[in-house]
């Protein structure tokens, strides 16, 4: 059984990721199975409850006021409208509901009521609730854990020395005190990053420390390939390979061994095989439905067929405990 280590070292993650890639793979895949039902595939979706008009200036976001982008602003959605959504997709087989607001950070007003009453629907509905609505503080994300909040997410993007060269209008410290603060919670923790935002193999690394090195390993890992979108300042960019794709997932799998590690944003430019090969390296998580908040995704029947073709099958919710309950939830969550 592997080790659950907090103190990785980037020459020791640097090794595991420059490995010869069918080495990488099979070990990954070893790890996978001595900690996982490596058949269980944890199926979210993730709706936009508040698009477009956000004052960050993210260099790969759609959603930055600040870029020329083809995206509809859209004001914040109901209650009923989200439940209907959450209803949906619990019937096409998801088990959470991940709900991203475009904010720089919670306020304490009627829109996060809204929100709360929000988390509240969904979470009746027996499904796992994850919002990501930017910086929160302590007792936001109390709040938030309260109306039965399941995780929370808040990716780290890249690391923390090419952090500014994407984000400005927010700190990487900013970042790491989000999380904290969700962890006083005791909500379980979504964080992962983007690959193909220009970033180096070392910066791919030095993320993987810094999430590795947390006191507890996030709970989810959310491991993206930067889809560009014409209007922002990365919309150039080349499209990252499967196997960039594949070592990220690897590696986080192997020094991670506890951690669901998402195949996320990209999915649409895979092959079946391609992602078939993430699922071996260690990805036991995917999003549904079509659409990421704002880019494309795969529909739910073809991931279906997918998970029928490879032997795959949905993972059910709260299968480590349930809110109420986090005082005993292991590190696998």
């Amino acid at each position: 059984m592997a080790e659950i280590r907090n103190n990785w070292t980037k020459e020791e993650i640097a090794e595991i990721y420059n490995s010869p890639l069918l080495d990488l793979i099979y070990r990954a895949a070893t790890v996978h199975r001595e900690n996982k039902d490596y058949s269980e595939v944890q199926i979210s979706s993730l709706l936009s409850i508040k698009t477009g008009g956000c004052p960050e200036d993210c260099a790969y976001c759609p959603q930055a006021a600040r870029y020329h982008t083809d995206l509809e602003v859209q004001a914040l959605m109901s209650v009923e409208q989200v439940t209907d959504a959450a209803q949906k997709a619990k019937a096409a087989g998801a088990s959470r509901l991940c709900m991203g607001a475009a904010w720089r950070e919670v306020r304490d007003n009627k829109d996060f009521d809204r929100v709360i009453d929000m988390v509240k629907s969904v979470n009746s509905l027996d499904m796992e609730v994850c919002c990501t609505l930017g910086m929160l503080t302590e007792s936001q994300a109390q709040r938030l854990a309260d109306a039965g909040l399941y995780a929370y997410n808040h990716n780290l993007d890249t690391s923390e020395d090419d952090y500014k060269r994407i984000i400005t209008t927010r700190s990487y410290d900013d970042r790491l005190k989000t999380i904290d603060n969700a962890r006083k919670a005791k909500l379980t923790v979504c964080s992962g990053g983007i690959i193909g935002l220009g970033e180096t193999v070392e910066d791919r690394i030095s993320m993987l420390k810094t999430l590795s090195n947390m006191s507890k390993h996030p709970e989810s890992v959310p491991v993206n390939a930067l889809v560009p979108v014409k209007g922002t300042p990365l919309a150039d960019q080349p499209r990252v390979s499967v196997w960039d794709m594949v070592r990220m997932i690897a590696t986080a799998r192997i020094i991670m061994p506890k951690t669901v590690v998402r195949l996320s944003a990209g999915r649409t430019e895979m092959s079946l095989s391609d992602q078939a090969l993430c699922f071996m390296a260690g990805a036991n998580s995917i999003f549904a439905g079509d659409k990421l908040l704002t880019t494309p995704n795969p529909a739910f029947n073809e991931d279906m067929q997918m998970f029928e073709i490879l032997g795959l099958k949905p993972r059910e919710a709260f299968k480590n405990g349930r809110p109420e309950k986090w005082s005993e939830i292991s590190a696998e969550a």
